[in-house]
């Protein structure tokens, strides 16, 4: 399941971030330092460094945002999310070949192992800003490009092969980040997701009702069966 969320940040949020990513004292280094054996070859970019000034006021900025986002809490039921990391792309470090993220990551803000259900990225340039840069996921539907106006993000499946293409021409910023959920199974997030979406529409449409209840009802039941918390 790939989804796109709109204006995950707002734009004073997307400034901030901007500026403090940006700013003279923040501390880059190569993005290969961080990657792990498969992907280390294919990773040609820069990564914030743990220890950067603003680094904890960007990754709170991200989590925040994170936290208030209804929608996408339903689509991943976050149970832990490695904290939020930020790359650039440009210049000579300007692409990230194709690779699959390892199946459990080291988050260490807190200190713990997080599994990497789903991935999600969130944009932090202007797309008008630079030329190349898309995310290539190779999801179940198909390859999908994706590119999303500044402080849109994307949530796919954390094992589907992906690649950031060559910019060649300005500079690409984002955080990325992974979520292990409390329902492990893809298919089972998927259903549940689309069932709440159902109800949402339902009620909206006519109201709070006995089969809205009935079916909310199953809802949680199906979540209680499949959660792990």
């Amino acid at each position: 399941m790939l989804l796109t969320f709109k204006q995950l940040l707002t734009p004073e949020e997307l400034a901030r971030a901007r500026a403090l990513l940006l700013a003279p004292e923040a501390e880059w280094h190569e993005g290969a330092r961080s990657a792990g054996s498969q992907a280390v070859a294919h990773k040609h970019n820069r990564q914030l460094a743990p220890n950067s000034p603003g680094t904890d006021e960007l990754q709170a900025l991200i989590l925040g945002a994170l936290r208030r986002d209804a929608l996408l809490f339903s689509a991943a039921l976050p149970k832990k999310i490695f904290n939020p990391l930020f790359n650039r792309y440009g210049g000579d470090s300007n692409h990230y070949g194709a690779h699959i993220d390892g199946a459990v990551l080291h988050s260490q803000r807190p200190d713990q192992w997080v599994r990497t259900d789903l991935s999600c990225t969130v944009f932090l340039a202007d797309p008008d800003s630079y030329d190349g840069g898309e995310l290539h996921i190779q999801d179940t539907l198909g390859p999908q490009r994706v590119k999303l106006a500044a402080g849109d993000a994307v949530l796919y499946p954390g094992h589907h092969l992906h690649e950031v293409t060559p910019v060649t021409r300005g500079e690409r910023l984002a955080s990325f980040f992974w979520i292990e959920s409390m329902v492990r199974g893809d298919e089972q997030r998927r259903l549940l997701f689309d069932m709440d979406m159902a109800l949402l529409a339902l009620r909206q449409r006519h109201g709070e009702s006995e089969e809205t209840v009935r079916l909310s009802g199953t809802y949680h039941r199906l979540l209680r069966l499949w959660a792990s918390t």
